[in-house]
């Protein structure tokens, strides 16, 4: 098999080490390298954001690239916070988040992932379009349980997840149900059908 590579563009090394960790499964050959951009955070959808942060990436680097959006959907509030779940935690915290649904008849939520790949661009196609790999999990906002140093995960109970917050679980067996595992599988499938 062809030896793939790819940039990540982030700066979260918590993001980066789960990448690194679910391509690793199965010797698929896919080779990731990290680096933080300044990339435009845009408002709107999760797919929005990915491809205008994809498509600027790809003009700074010239290479190969994936960018990646998370959202955390409340049933209860129509799909909010969404893709600006970062800004709601950092202004509210876990218990905030949990705040918000107070009322409500539902705690139910679903986190996306959406990661956005270009492939390096080139003279007769200098900017590719970013093609788009989702995943999602669904499961139940909670009172923070687990270790608070990755996000949002000590309040996110998925359906799959035996009754622990993503926080809660070893990354072993949140890589095999997490959003981001989900939509990284599509990737990583296309990559290797790519042969890039």
């Amino acid at each position: 098999m062809n030896s793939k590579s790819f940039v990540f563009v982030t700066g979260n090394a918590n993001k980066l080490r789960e990448v690194q960790q679910i391509l690793a499964v199965g010797d698929s050959g896919i080779q990731v390298t990290n680096q933080a951009l300044d990339v435009p955070e845009v408002q709107g959808s999760t797919q929005e954001v990915a491809i205008a942060k994809c498509r600027s990436a790809a003009q700074q680097l010239g290479k190969a690239c994936v960018t990646e959006d998370t959202a955390l959907c409340f049933e209860a509030l129509d799909g909010l916070p969404g893709p600006y779940i970062k800004d709601f935690l950092t202004k509210l915290g876990h218990d905030g988040l949990n705040t918000l649904l107070q009322g409500f008849p539902t705690n139910n939520a679903y986190a996306l992932c959406t990661f956005a790949y270009s492939p390096a661009p080139t003279p007769s196609n200098p900017s590719p379009e970013p093609i788009l790999f989702e995943g999602r999990t669904d499961g139940q906002i909670v009172p923070a349980r687990g270790d608070k140093v990755f996000g949002w995960d000590p309040i996110f109970q998925p359906n799959e997840g035996n009754g622990l917050t993503y926080a809660e679980m070893d990354s072993v067996d949140k890589n095999k149900i997490s959003h981001r595992y989900k939509a990284l599988s599509k990737l990583k499938t296309y990559l290797q059908k790519e042969g890039q």
